[in-house]
């Protein structure tokens, strides 16, 4: 920049001209850090008006964070009271803003700027390969897909941005999958999840937005859904078998105790983090992790949130077989369509007879534990630990 520019520049930003001439470096300082603020304001209300474009949802995580950073940014340290135990959103609220400190209100907006480019470009970078997948989500079912493979039916979980967390619409309609499959002529069924997981669990926004007088609906509510989901694995007629593609997480680990046959990659994890999340288990597994892999391992994985290794799951019983991931998709599926070609009849008989021995322990134990959990949900244990949850992710 020529001289006589820079000094036209700096008239305009500087009104005191005399001071200018006995200060020209601090003037210089002054001139860029304005500008810099000036681009960071308008960069930030570039990034609202670019958040409320996004078509997808982020998730409660992010917008716990997304909120805490607009606060920091807007307000500045956190000084408002914090809301009674019985205004869970509120206290979500509160306390990702409060975890901010100290953090000032020009990095508070930088770090608000980065998280929703970071949205953006995500939302806008979506592979070929998860959009197709996605957008198979049409008609009957949203959260998964079904399709037939010669004589297996089978279901994909299909939240793959979400980690193919479960929501209660996923928990009915992977109930319905299974109703459909059992009716249609498929020898065997499948399930298997689209992207890098199996399934996360539970997507925690279950939690989410429940006014302090509806707790109690939410879990009665809750607890009927999981009986139900539970029940239709029990209940399942045919050969079930998953393919596991990746970590699996809570509801989704349980009830693999109820599948008949359990393929995984090598780099899947099994995780149950019930008491984490001041949660007690469920899916049956408070009586067939025990059966499977005895009581003290189990207890290790139900109660001191033990997350296993593919190989260390095959070697309690919970896992068939550990398959290498560079292979997994190829081996696994050519061995499920051989089994595909056995006589269905048989095969139906014979797992009507295996199951028959515990089936009414089983049901007994899904009302139980949901019963449990009922309870659990409503505790302030839980919704502490669940608001913990959050307030870690939003500091990530």
């Amino acid at each position: 920049m020529a001289g006589s520019s820079l000094r036209v520049l700096l008239r305009a930003r500087c009104l005191d001209t005399k001071w200018y001439a006995v200060q020209p470096q601090t003037a210089i300082r002054t001139f860029f850090c304005s500008g810099c603020r000036m681009g960071l304001d308008e960069d930030f209300v570039s990034a609202k008006e670019r958040l409320n474009a996004l078509k997808e949802d982020p998730g409660n995580e992010v917008k716990l964070q997304i909120y805490a950073l607009f606060k920091q940014a807007t307000v500045g340290k956190c000084n408002t009271p914090k809301p009674g135990m019985m205004d869970f959103v509120g206290k979500y609220k509160w306390e990702a803003w409060n975890t901010l400190g100290d953090m000032s209100q020009d990095e508070a907006k930088s770090k608000y700027i980065e998280v929703v480019q970071g949205l953006a470009a995500a939302e806008g970078a979506t592979s070929p390969q998860v959009a197709d997948t996605e957008s198979a989500g049409t008609g009957k079912y949203k959260e998964l897909t079904v399709h037939r493979d010669g004589k297996m039916f089978v279901i994909t979980l299909n939240r793959p941005k979400k980690k193919n967390a479960i929501n209660y619409q996923m928990y009915e309609e992977w109930g319905l999958a299974l109703a459909e499959a059992a009716e249609s002529d498929a020898t065997i069924a499948v399930v298997t999840g689209a992207g890098d997981y199996y399934c996360s669990g539970n997507d925690l926004s279950n939690f989410m937005n429940i006014p302090p007088d509806g707790i109690a609906a939410m879990a009665e509510e809750g607890g009927r859904i999981l009986k139900k989901f539970v029940s239709a694995f029990i209940d399942f007629p045919k050969p079930l078998l998953a393919a596991v593609n990746g970590p699996a997480v809570g509801v989704s680990v349980t009830v693999l105790g109820l599948f008949d046959i359990v393929y995984t990659t090598d780099t899947a994890t099994f995780h149950t983090p019930f008491s984490a999340l001041g949660q007690s288990p469920e899916g049956c597994s408070s009586l067939t992790f025990p059966q499977i892999m005895g009581t003290a391992k189990a207890n290790e994985m139900l109660l001191f949130n033990r997350k296993l290794t593919a190989a260390e799951a095959m070697e309690r019983g919970l896992v068939t077989e550990v398959f290498p991931d560079h292979s997994f998709q190829t081996e696994v599926w050519t061995r499920l369509r051989e089994m595909a070609k056995l006589p269905p009849v048989s095969l139906r008989t014979s797992k009507g007879l295996i199951r028959d021995v515990d089936r009414a322990a089983l049901h007994a134990t899904n009302q139980r534990e949901c019963d449990l959990l009922v309870d659990r949900w409503q505790s302030d244990e839980c919704m502490n630990a669940i608001m913990n949850f959050f307030q870690q992710k939003a500091k990530l």
